[in-house]
């Protein structure tokens, strides 16, 4: 199910778990309500994040997060 930009303007924070291929996103709103949980290819994560307002992003500890990481605060 895809959410409209009203919701996903309604993000605060964001989980993204890392992986080879599908990464997995979870978002919620300030009220802790799930507005979005899907998973997105490798080349789809930037074009995603660029859509969000400015959040909080947790993501785990593994070998590309430090990338991830800077790649992700350009936005």
């Amino acid at each position: 199910m895809e959410k409209t930009d009203i919701e996903l303007n309604a993000v605060v924070t964001v989980g993204l778990d890392l992986a080879k291929h599908v990464f997995q996103v979870h978002a919620v709103d300030a009220a802790g309500r799930v507005v979005m949980s899907r998973a997105l290819r490798r080349k789809d994560v930037l074009a995603f994040f660029e859509r969000l307002p400015s959040c909080l992003i947790g993501m785990e500890a593994c070998g590309s997060a430090h990338h991830w990481a800077r790649e992700l605060a350009r936005f």
